[in-house]
Parts: structure tokens; sequence; C-alpha cells
């Protein structure tokens, strides 16, 4: 795991958490509240992981009676996130915690989900190992991701314009994530496609662990 990176990383979603909500305020009218919705009628479980809670923007779409323990690594972010969580009444333990480095025990959790997230983990493919390391066997991980294109073009265009986007938000625009998915010895079962935007949804194998 890089350490200086992520540090970088965090400090610059800390900088950034003030004004964040209003930065994404038009994508989020646009199309991304829709995804999120779709994205969190597929999970589903008792106890619920959501990696990369940011400032809450899911807080509204967790399922009813579940027990959803929310994580991120930006502390900035994680406040706003414990504000809106207060104000909305919503039930919810908000934890400091790296998703390189998750601190829960193996086969915690029934469900886990991040919206946004592996575009900027240092080491994406480490994360979703500790997913699914803490994922129960049979358990599903709901990923919504901004991916590298599949048009020659425009993934030459995003690969080239990635170092700059890296600087300015911590984010990559060029990620794998589906194949960072399947490497991580999750198994995948179905990928929708929306544009750049991939809805990935996977499990960890029943016999996983045994």
């Amino acid at each position: 795991m890089d350490h200086r990176l992520t540090e970088v990383i965090r400090k610059r979603y800390d900088r950034g958490a003030r004004r964040y909500d209003l930065m994404e305020a038009l994508p989020e009218r646009w199309r991304f509240a829709k995804w999120r919705s779709r994205q969190w009628s597929k999970v589903a479980g008792r106890k619920i992981l959501e990696v990369g809670v940011g400032t809450g923007k899911n807080l509204t779409y967790y399922p009813a009676g579940s027990d959803v323990t929310a994580i991120d690594f930006s502390e900035q972010m994680l406040l706003r996130a414990k504000k809106k969580a207060a104000r909305l009444g919503t039930k919810v333990r908000l934890t400091q915690m790296d998703v390189q480095k998750l601190q829960f025990p193996d086969n915690t959790f029934d469900a886990v989900a991040a919206t946004f997230v592996f575009c900027s983990v240092p080491d994406p493919v480490l994360g979703l190992r500790e997913v699914e390391r803490v994922c129960k066997p049979g358990g599903r991980v709901v990923l919504l991701e901004h991916v590298l294109s599949a048009n020659r073009v425009l993934a030459w265009l995003m690969n080239a314009a990635n170092p700059v986007m890296v600087r300015m938000t911590g984010a990559n625009m060029n990620r794998r994530t589906v194949e960072n998915v399947a490497a991580s010895g999750l198994v995948i079962e179905r990928v929708t496609h929306l544009g750049i935007v991939k809805l990935i949804e996977a499990k960890k194998r029943s016999n996983a662990g045994k």
C-alpha cells in the first residue's frame, strides 16, 4: 500500500469537503441521483457496509431495517456525512477508515456497496480484496464506478487527461474497475453499461474461506 499517496489523496478530499456537494450538484441532478437509486435497489442484507460514504449522498437510499456501517478515509467528508445523517434521522455507524486496510473481521457483512470510490483508491485491487475479505460467503458487492471508455478515441483522451485529473481531484478517469473486481477474487454476476459508468454486481464465492 502506498501510504504517501493515500495521505496526499486524503488531504485533498479534506480540503475539498466544504465545496464538494456544490461542485457535484449538476451531475447529481443530471444522472448521478438516478444511478445511485438504481444501485442501492440491488443492495440488501441485515449487515451492510458502505465504502466511501463521502458527504453522505447515499444515506437516503439505505435499505429499511438494515444495520449499516459507512466508512470514509477523509475526516472532513465524514463530518459532513454525520451532520447529514443527524438531519435526516438516518441510523448509520460512521467511521473513519481506509478501504485498503479495513478494521473488520473476515465475513462480517451481508453486502458491501461503493459509489464512485475505486477511482480514488491508490491500490484498487487491494481495496477490493479487503471488501471480498469482510463480505460473508455468498454476500453481494454492488459498485457504481466510472471507468475507462471502450471507445478507442475517448480512451486515448481519458488516458492523456488522467494525470491532470488526479492532481486536481485525486480521482482517476481511466480505471479498469471491472477487471480489478475480477482480480480481487469476487465473482462478477452482472455489469450494466451506462456509458463510461458501470453498475457492477458481484458476489463472494460461497465456499470462500472454507
